[in-house]
């Protein structure tokens, strides 16, 4: 272990938070644009029903990248993502294969993941206006 590293995890958060914010931002707003369809694929792949899970998960993409972005309720919105992209992964992409199927879901899994167990740093938000959840 390179413990000299360990001085920059708050930075490493932050452009991990960032990264995975635009990523969940761009995967959202298009859900948030044509609503309507997204309901309508949520259906068919058997989320019913298909509007509120299209309006949850649109809502949760866009808004939630913006916070994670921010570092607001940064462990709560982790392990959101992180359920949400094992139930991609397990019932949406599974079958496709790793490539050009579910590697974006599983690293961003990851990345929830550890959002969701570490918190985003001392450079969040969350931090600045002394906010805990515990």
């Amino acid at each position: 272990m390179i413990q000299l590293l360990f001085v920059f995890s708050d930075f490493a958060l932050l452009i991990l938070r960032v990264i995975v914010g635009i990523i969940f931002i761009s995967h959202g707003w298009p859900k948030i644009s044509d609503l309507r369809g997204t309901a309508s694929w949520f259906s068919s792949a058997g989320f019913k029903p298909g509007n509120f899970w299209a309006t949850f998960i649109a809502i949760l993409e866009f808004v939630g990248g913006l916070f994670l972005i921010v570092g607001f309720f940064v462990q709560v919105l982790g392990l959101l993502f992180a359920i949400e992209m094992l139930v991609a992964f397990l019932v949406v992409n599974r079958k496709r294969g790793l490539v050009g199927g579910y590697e974006l879901d599983i690293i961003l899994f990851a990345a929830s993941l550890i959002l969701a167990t570490m918190g985003g740093g001392i450079l969040t938000l969350d931090e600045f206006l002394g906010i805990r959840l515990y």
